[in-house]
């Protein structure tokens, strides 16, 4: 069987990787716990430091490209509102910068920089304010986006030349309240998420033009990520027992690192790429099964997959995406949801991770998270998930289905 081939095929891959241990340590601060990287050694100074700008930097892929960035001798200041992981990197960047993109950029006032990292921008007037205070003071602008901008999801092999989603009629992208708060609410919705997103990009094109790069990335996986979608396989397939498996092991899947975009947009920078980019991984086709015996591969509790029909499922009223994570249906309206082209981003030096690494280093994390943390994973209490017991229901009405 497939299946069987992969989960050999990565077991012996695995060998090579678990043990490996991180020399570049001194970049890492050390605020919470923080995974080993599998770097076997320093990264190679960049032929010419920048002076570079983060806006964020503290989440999820902004710790990765200020370790990056510093390791290649790059002078990085953070600029963020200061409540996600304060003084994370205290004493290892040139300054970090208190504001709101929100409400109040004056903290970059007369400041100039070679290269800016938008990594939290939503809402195109946030892009705006920062652009009262940049634009004119960088030589160049990256802007983090998303592949969710894309208006047509059902085309398979979808491209950078893709059309994007329109703004909802009646909806304003910039200011109708002071505190943007219709606009921040809309947001948040996700059938609105990708036109924000999209109407940002437009504006970054105005406010800096022909010194822009738009990298828009797919599911972004990997330590330090609190959404819990990938990291929900990670816990479940390490709890053993038999997993309910979404639909098929052939069903196509499509995912970066959060460490391949950081480091590739920080490459990015240093090569001046403009342009606009999807930053989707593999570099070759995957499937979910591939994903899920890769995971399995790395953990030692012996889980058993059921794959249950997509059907079936959706009588059931489960849920792509947020309770079976990382997985869409491959047909109709999702259809090329994980099946969308990189084919640019990796002719410009896009590389990625063995699913092996990204499994480790993804587990030896959840491994180290609060045991609340961990625990709210299996309850169905973390942001995406299937609960162990709504799990147990659905897998018995499947066996029931079959006549076992």
């Amino acid at each position: 069987m497939p299946t069987r081939r992969n989960f050999v095929k990565w077991s012996a891959a695995i060998g090579g990787a678990i043990g490996l241990r991180s020399i570049d340590d001194s970049f890492i601060a050390h605020a919470e716990p923080r995974p080993v990287s599998l770097r076997t050694q320093i990264p190679t100074r960049a032929p010419k430091p920048l002076d570079i700008l983060i806006l964020g930097g503290t989440g999820f892929t902004g710790p990765e490209q200020v370790e990056y960035a510093i390791a290649r001798g790059h002078r990085v200041t953070l600029f963020n509102r200061g409540k996600t992981r304060p003084g994370f990197f205290k004493g290892k960047v040139a300054d970090e910068l208190i504001g709101d993109l929100n409400s109040d950029t004056s903290a970059l006032a007369g400041r100039k920089f070679d290269v800016v990292i938008d990594n939290p921008t939503t809402l195109p007037s946030w892009v705006r304010n920062a652009a009262k205070q940049l634009a004119g003071n960088t030589k160049h602008y990256i802007f983090i986006s998303t592949t969710s901008v894309y208006a047509d999801q059902s085309q398979i092999g979808i491209n950078e030349s893709s059309p994007t989603v329109p703004m909802p009629a009646g909806l304003d992208p910039y200011q109708p309240d002071q505190r943007n708060e219709r606009q921040l609410a809309a947001s948040s919705n996700p059938a609105n998420y990708g036109a924000f997103k999209a109407r940002a990009e437009q504006e970054v094109l105005t406010q800096y033009p022909g010194i822009s790069t738009i990298i828009r990335p797919c599911l972004i996986v990997g330590p330090l990520d609190r959404t819990d979608r990938y990291t929900y396989w990670i816990a479940r397939i390490d709890n053993g027992g038999e997993v309910l498996a979404p639909d098929s092991p052939n069903d196509p899947c499509q995912y970066i690192d959060s460490r391949d975009l950081a480091e590739w947009t920080i490459r990015m920078a240093e090569a001046r790429e403009f342009g606009t980019y999807n930053a989707i991984g593999p570099d070759k086709p995957m499937t979910t099964g591939e994903l899920l015996y890769g995971i399995k591969a790395v953990t030692t509790a012996g889980a058993q997959f059921t794959w249950v029909p997509w059907e079936f499922l959706k009588a059931q009223g489960i849920r792509p995406w947020s309770q079976m994570p990382v997985w869409q249906p491959p047909v109709g309206a999702t259809a090329g949801y994980q099946r969308r082209s990189a084919a640019k981003a990796i002719a410009k030096g896009l590389t990625f991770r063995p699913v092996a690494v990204t499994a480790k280093d993804t587990l030896d994390w959840h491994r180290s998270r609060p045991e609340t943390e961990r625990e709210a994973v299996l309850m169905g209490k973390a942001q995406n998930g299937l609960a162990l017991t709504r799990e147990a229901e659905v897998l018995a009405a499947w066996h029931a289905s079959q006549g076992k």
